[in-house]
């Protein structure tokens, strides 16, 4: 054995430690904070998601099981879709949907496609008004739509247009919100970009659907959801504006469930549903593109 090996002092095997927990900053995150987070997100889980399980057991139910009963059943007994058949017995449930497909889809298409040009139009272009043109967008979210339905409706009227299903998207076919969306997507872009591409010949309908659309893609999506999601929910306005029986929308429809079959709470559960279940299926598409909204703008290298 030599000098060297002698002196050397004996290694301890070195106790695993237990694995940090970090948030994505790096910072450390105690046991108990993460356990209130954890209590506080299955709090807010139940509060939203808990009431739509219930009306999708209920739903469920068939005629002979207790939906009163104590403590409360969430899963039936015997599922069914015998509601469901008895929705489309009772009143043309299809055919309303139908008709709020198009209004929605509609109102997606004039959103995206009329906020996006506005919103390039106060962030990138320079012309004498842009900001008071801004101030007005804003005001006009100040504004509530009760306060402006009337005139809404004198509007469709004067055009002839009360009793379509144009009279129903026509209002909300741009909303501010969405133009403001947009707007700020398009000022985190960077200018070199652009101007790059204006040093190359490139002209402003060129820079806009080349270059500055694809890069805000996350937000052009948000504007999609919120769109589909307020025209699909809409429930005042085509009242109002519609007396046709067979151009009613999903949700005028529905409320003849809750007036002539105020007892069954069961048709009306499956009526709601079947409500709820196309923004479901959207926002499953679409979230990916939904939570990248956030980030818009960043340079990619």
């Amino acid at each position: 054995m030599s000098v060297l090996e002698k002196t050397r002092p004996e290694r301890r095997p070195v106790a695993a430690r237990a694995p940090r927990i970090a948030d994505e900053h790096g910072r450390r995150i105690r046991v108990g904070e993460l356990a209130l987070r954890y209590v506080l997100l299955l709090a807010v889980l139940a509060l939203t998601v808990g009431p739509f399980l219930w009306q999708l057991s209920t739903s469920l139910k068939g005629p002979t099981e207790d939906i009163y009963s104590s403590p409360p059943s969430f899963l039936p007994g015997d599922p069914t879709l015998h509601n469901y058949r008895r929705v489309a017995d009772t009143i043309p449930v299809w055919d309303y949907a139908l008709n709020s497909l198009k209004v929605a889809t509609a109102n997606v298409v004039t959103n995206c496609a009329g906020s996006a040009l506005a919103g390039y139009a106060l962030a990138r272009l320079r012309y004498r008004g842009r900001r008071a043109a801004t101030l007005v967008f804003i005001l006009a979210m100040l504004v509530p739509v009760e306060g402006i339905i009337i005139a809404q409706f004198t509007t469709m009227r004067e055009l002839g247009l009360n009793n379509t299903l144009i009279g129903v998207v026509l209002p909300g076919s741009i909303a501010a919100m969405n133009v403001l969306l947009m707007r700020n997507a398009f000022l985190n872009l960077p200018y070199e970009i652009e101007e790059a591409a204006y040093v190359d010949g490139a002209d402003v309908w060129q820079r806009f659907l080349r270059i500055a659309l694809p890069s805000v893609k996350g937000t052009v999506a948000v504007v999609a959801i919120f769109a589909f999601m307020g025209a699909w929910d809409d429930f005042l306005w085509p009242l109002i504006v519609l007396s046709d029986p067979s151009k009613f929308t999903l949700t005028i429809g529905l409320n003849y469930l809750h007036g002539t079959f105020a007892n069954d709470e069961r048709l009306v559960a499956a009526g709601t549903v079947i409500a709820v279940a196309p923004l479901i299926a959207l926002f499953a598409c679409l979230q990916r593109y939904f939570f990248r909204g956030v980030g818009e703008g960043a340079v990619k290298g």
